[in-house]
């Protein structure tokens, strides 16, 4: 699933495409919206919400889409070269006389009105990534159910938004925390809160999500997608489990990140509670 950071630089390439330029060609291909023609009409803005993105079009119209697990757009100049294939995970092609935008593989994909924008990102923490980001608020929502795993409540979007898998282990990483660690007795909200910034300001430009701070490949990330190679810190084998619900994999290193009784994922039957994106 694309991390806060990757739809951020997908909103900035939108937005130099489509930004104040009309639409030329839109071409929906979901059935809800399979006769909508938007042609005519300019494309105002294009805002990213977390890990949603929000793209205002004349007539208090927004297009909603999120990329999910596999989402893309592709973005080059008109008439330069054929839609990409496979053709069937097209969702969406947005055009004008100059560029043309294609979404690909997109769960969702719809149009709402430009007021009730609330209704789709309303329930959404803190943005990461937005002009407002509160870390004083965020660290409150992640602690108002001390309980949670910790793991899971970065997840959940409702707390603070743009986090994903990928920031999820390497956050608990970096603060020495085992993921399925409850909120109460995995440390300072604020600290997880104000780390989180810290890591996705830092990527908001660059391919590819650096928590290493060396972006040689394979050595960009501390846990993530490194299980049983060796921690860069103390050697120990890095592990992997499914955690939360709905489950999905965490990375972690057993001594950097001890467990606070001592239990691990193969031992205990991991608590976490479901979230939104």
């Amino acid at each position: 699933m694309p991390e806060g950071d990757s739809v951020y630089q997908a909103a900035r390439r939108l937005r130099a495409a489509l930004v104040d330029r009309a639409l030329t060609v839109t071409d929906f291909r979901v059935p809800r919206l399979a006769t909508v023609d938007l042609t005519g009409r300019p494309v105002l803005a294009v805002v990213p919400r977390g890990k949603h993105l929000l793209t205002r079009i004349e007539g208090d119209l927004t297009l909603h889409t999120h990329l999910r697990m596999d989402g893309t757009w592709e973005i080059h100049p008109t008439g330069t070269r054929p839609l990409p294939r496979p053709w069937h995970a097209i969702r969406l092609v947005l055009a004008n006389a100059a560029q043309t935008a294609v979404g690909m593989r997109m769960p969702v994909v719809e149009l709402l009105r430009t007021a009730d924008e609330s209704t789709v990102v309303g329930h959404l923490g803190p943005d990461l990534l937005g002009p407002d980001w509160d870390p004083a608020e965020a660290a409150r929502r992640l602690a108002r159910r001390p309980d949670r795993p910790i793991g899971d409540a970065l997840l959940d979007q409702r707390n603070l938004a743009g986090i994903g898998n990928v920031y999820r282990a390497e956050l608990c990483f970096l603060r020495g925390v085992a993921p399925w660690t409850p909120v109460a007795a995995a440390g300072d909200p604020h600290a997880w809160a104000t780390l989180a910034h810290r890591l996705l300001y830092a990527n908001r430009d660059r391919v590819g999500h650096v928590t290493t701070g060396d972006t040689r490949p394979g050595r960009r990330h501390w846990v993530y997608g490194r299980a049983g190679r060796p921690c860069a810190r103390c050697g120990s084998r890095i592990r992997r489990a499914d955690l939360g619900d709905p489950p999905r994999v965490t990375f972690w290193c057993p001594r950097c990140q001890p467990s606070p009784d001592g239990s691990t994922p193969g031992d205990r039957r991991p608590g976490g509670s479901s979230y939104r994106a």
